[in-house]
């Protein structure tokens, strides 16, 4: 359909004298307005005051919209519509991850931690090095409102039978000197009352001493964490320390895999392959019985000629085998972190690209994003961890005998 639209005064005074620093900026936000306006006329079926059988909506004036380019921020005028909504293309937005990611490589380049990496991928994401701390502030102000919205949101589920605990490593900067540190972020995921995974949150640190875990769990629970029945993570002194303190009532369960490791390294060499094989066969058993058994006779046949290996069973019997109280169709997805460690193995494939992070919240925000995303994508798709019923078949722990001196 012909579409007619004159040059914009602003426009038309800029091409006399101006300079090109100047007038680019203007002629590049000029095509892209007009753009939009064709985008719109052939979203709606017809254009401006245009009568006609195919129209499909009506305007209902302007919305205003900053474009981020390699000519400078171009303010745009988005066409809103009397009834749904309408994007332009060449607006399409980031995920909120990208959001992220965008926000925190600005404010490293600003921060003058930049490395050549940084400023290919500020160039690639269509920005010039000589973005200012407004426009990082801008970027940055949405992101962090939703990032933390999310991370302080109410726990609203009557109970989180299974939680799940363990930590990544990031670098950053610290203090005046931005020297480069090694940053703890914890992660927290836990299994709801309808059998549903959630992310609960995390924390950035110097250590995973019992100081910062207690901190974490605790503020979990003023969020309305309850009902912890079984907590799963690894063997850090400070987590477990943690745990007995502020989860008093619930059973650790040692992660299995991180456990594996531990055990290997009381064992030569040659003989790694052997023992691995016979700890997994301790997993195949369908009975608690036999799964008990089994790890008896290994603990058993290591003692003579492994005898570290043999009281590290002994010591650790309790703790990774706690799995075999709880429902059995739910074994294979409580007796290790694997679950969390996917998530974990997310985070690292987005803060890969950053390298050095400015500053602890530049942390957050980017795993924060990542965390809500992938939390998001969780309720969308809405399929449960373990079904309802299998939930209500979790026992209380006082029903178990040997577990109330590990609850106690």
């Amino acid at each position: 359909m012909p579409t007619r639209h004159c040059a914009a005064p602003e426009l038309a005074s800029l091409l006399d004298g101006s300079s090109a620093g100047e007038l680019i900026p203007e002629l590049a936000r000029h095509g892209l307005q007009q753009l939009i306006e064709l985008e719109v006329a052939a979203f709606l079926g017809a254009d401006r005051h245009e009568r006609t059988e195919e129209r499909l909506g009506h305007r209902n004036g302007y919305r205003p919209r900053t474009l981020t380019t390699q000519v400078g921020d171009l303010a745009l005028q988005i066409p809103k519509l009397r009834a749904g909504s309408f994007l332009p293309s060449i607006l399409e937005p980031r995920r909120r991850v990208d959001q992220a990611l965008y926000a925190v490589i600005m404010e490293a380049y600003i921060g003058g931690v930049s490395t050549r990496k940084v400023d290919a991928l500020v160039a690639a994401l269509g920005s010039q090095s000589g973005i200012s701390k407004s426009q990082v502030s801008r970027i940055c102000q949405d992101i962090d409102a939703q990032v933390q919205a999310f991370l302080s949101r109410p726990l609203e589920s009557s109970s989180y039978a299974y939680m799940y605990l363990d930590a990544t490593y990031l670098k950053g900067r610290l203090g005046k000197a931005q020297q480069v540190c090694s940053r703890a972020v914890v992660v927290a995921m836990g299994v709801n009352a309808d059998g549903r995974r959630e992310l609960l949150g995390i924390k950035v640190g110097d250590s995973e001493s019992e100081v910062f875990w207690a901190e974490f769990v605790a503020h979990l629970k003023e969020r309305g964490l309850a009902g912890v029945r079984l907590v799963i993570s690894d063997a850090h002194a400070g987590l477990t320390k943690a745990i007995r303190r502020q989860l008093q009532g619930s059973v650790w369960q040692r992660c299995r895999v991180h456990f594996a490791r531990n055990l290997l390294q009381c064992v030569p060499k040659a003989h790694q392959g052997m023992v691995t094989a016979a700890l997994r066969s301790v997993f195949a058993q369908e009975t608690t019985e036999e799964i008990a058994s089994r790890w008896d006779d290994l603990a058993t046949s290591l003692a003579d000629r492994f005898p570290k290996a043999a009281t590290l069973m002994n010591e650790a019997r309790e703790d990774v085998l706690a799995f075999r109280h709880f429902p059995q169709p739910h074994w294979k997805k409580v007796w290790s972190t694997n679950l969390l460690e996917r998530v974990n193995e997310e985070i690292k494939r987005r803060t890969r690209v950053v390298g050095i992070f400015p500053n602890d919240p530049a942390i957050t925000r980017l795993v924060g994003a990542v965390l809500l995303e992938q939390h998001e994508h969780w309720q969308l798709e809405g399929r449960r961890m373990f079904s309802a019923e299998s939930m209500a078949d979790i026992p209380d722990l006082d029903d178990i005998p040997t577990l109330q001196a590990l609850s106690a």
